[in-house]
C-alpha cells in the first residue's frame, strides 16, 4: 500500500483470542483478570490467547498496575499489527479526515474544502504510524450508496456525491477496504451513542442545512431500507397542490438553506441594514432581535416543524434530533416544537449535541466496528 500502510498478512485467531482481542479494543488499556472477566473466559484461557496475540503484534504491554493484595497485574493494550482504520466525512463544502486505532482513540485529523479532499486524506494517512495495516476506511456521503459495476464494492449511486467521491478516493492506499455510508446515518449513530438520544433506543435524526435528510434508528440500529435509501426525506413530493406537479426533490429546494435565505432577502427592508448571505448572520441578527431577522428564522422553524410532523406521522419516534448547519441551532427549537404539537401527537424534539462533527464520529464508529471484526473474522485489510 501506498503512504507506508501495507495490507494485513494476519494469522487466522483462535476463538479465545478473536474474543480477547475485541475486549481489549473496546477496553483500550486491561490486565488479564480483567479480560478474563469481560471475555467470560477463564484465567488460563485468557493467558493462552494473550500470548497468541502478542505473538502477533496484535496486542503489547503497557506497563503494571498493583492490586489491593500487594501482587502487581501487567497492563496490556492493542499492538502495533493492531493497525488503524480511517473515517471520512464529504460533506458538500468541508472534508473531515479522523485516523484511529482499533481502541478508537485519535491518532491523527485534518479538514479542508471539498475540491482538496484528497490532500486532507494524504495529510491524515501520512501522519498514521508508519507500516500500520489500514483495516477499514468509511466514507460518509451525501448520497445512497449502491454496488458498483459487477455487484461488488460500493459507491455514490448518483451524481449527487459520486465525482466528489471519485476524486477522493484517489488518495487512498490500492486495495483499502472502503465502506459508504450515508452521512445522516453516520450522523444519527453518533447522537445514538455520544450525543442527544442516548439511552434512546428509537428516534429520528432531522438533517437541516444546504440539504435535508432523516436517519432513522429503531430498536438502537439503524433502517436502511430496501435501496439503502430510508431517510430520504428530499424525495418527498413537493408541492403537494391543486394545479403544481412535485419537483424532484422540491422540498429539499424548499427547506434547504439557500431558500432560507434568498426568502430572507425578499423580506428585507431599506432600514433593516445590510442583508445577510449567511445563515450564521441571519440567526446572529435573529438572536439580537432584529425584526426581520426573527420572522425569517420563525418562518424557517415553522417549515422544519411540518417536515417534522410528517416523520413523526410515519414513524412516531419518540423523540427527534434536530442536526444540520441550520437545524442544531437553537433558535429553531420553540418554532418547530410549537408546529409540530399543533399538527401531530407529542414528540420530544432536541438539539444536536455534536454539530458538525456528528458525521465524521459516526463514521469513525462504524470505522473501529468494521476494523475489529477484520482482525478477529481474519479478513484481509
Amino acid at each position: 500500500m501506498t503512504n507506508g500502510h501495507r495490507a494485513a498478512t494476519d494469522p487466522r485467531l483462535s476463538d479465545s483470542a478473536a474474543s480477547v482481542f475485541a475486549v481489549l479494543a473496546d477496553a483500550g488499556r486491561a490486565t488479564r483478570p480483567q479480560l478474563a472477566e469481560r471475555a467470560g473466559l477463564s484465567k488460563p484461557t485468557v493467558s493462552t490467547a494473550m500470548a497468541e496475540l502478542e505473538a502477533a503484534g496484535l496486542a503489547t504491554r503497557f506497563g503494571t498496575a498493583n492490586g489491593g493484595t500487594g501482587r502487581s497485574a501487567a497492563i496490556y493494550g492493542l499492538g502495533p499489527a493492531a493497525g488503524a482504520v480511517l473515517a471520512i466525512d464529504l460533506a458538500p463544502t468541508r472534508t473531515q479526515v479522523r485516523g484511529c486505532a482499533l481502541d478508537g482513540s485519535l491518532l491523527a485529523e485534518g479538514a479542508d474544502s471539498r475540491p482538496n479532499a484528497a490532500g486532507a486524506v494524504r495529510g491524515v494517512l501520512e501522519a498514521l504510524p508508519p507500516g500500520a495495516p489500514l483495516r477499514a476506511v468509511v466514507v460518509a456521503v451525501g448520497d445512497v450508496t449502491a454496488k458498483g459495476r459487477g455487484g461488488t464494492g460500493m459507491r455514490p449511486a448518483t451524481a449527487k456525491a459520486g465525482p466528489a467521491f471519485d476524486a477522493m478516493a484517489v488518495a487512498l492506499p490500492p486495495g483499502a477496504p472502503v465502506h459508504l455510508e450515508n452521512n445522516v446515518n453516520c450522523a444519527a449513530l453518533a447522537e445514538l451513542h455520544e450525543g442527544a438520544a442516548r439511552g434512546r433506543h428509537t428516534f429520528g435524526y432531522l438533517q437541516i442545512g444546504l440539504g435535508i435528510g432523516l436517519g432513522i434508528v429503531i430498536g438502537g440500529q439503524v433502517l436502511r431500507g430496501a435501496n439503502g435509501a430510508a431517510g430520504e426525506v428530499a424525495r418527498l413530493p413537493y408541492p403537494w397542490d391543486e394545479g403544481r406537479e412535485p419537483r424532484h426533490e422540491g422540498l429539499e429546494e424548499y427547506i434547504g438553506v439557500r431558500s432560507l435565505l434568498r426568502r430572507a432577502a425578499q423580506a428585507w427592508q431599506d432600514g433593516d441594514g445590510p442583508c445577510p448571505r449567511t445563515p450564521e448572520r441571519l440567526f446572529a441578527l435573529a438572536e439580537e432581535g432584529h425584526a426581520t431577522a426573527c420572522a425569517a428564522v420563525g418562518r424557517h422553524a415553522a417549515d422544519v416543524g411540518r417536515l417534522a410532523a410528517a416523520v413523526a406521522a410515519v414513524l412516531d419516534p419518540g423523540l427527534i434530533v434536530l442536526g444540520g448547519g441550520t437545524g442544531a441551532n437553537p433558535q429553531l427549537l420553540r418554532g418547530v416544537r410549537a408546529e409540530l404539537d399543533r399538527l401531530s401527537w407529542p414528540t420530544e424534539v432536541v438539539s444536536s449535541m455534536l454539530g458538525s462533527n456528528g458525521t465524521v464520529v459516526g463514521a469513525t464508529r462504524l470505522a473501529v466496528a468494521r476494523g475489529v471484526r477484520a482482525v478477529t473474522d481474519g479478513a484481509p485489510a
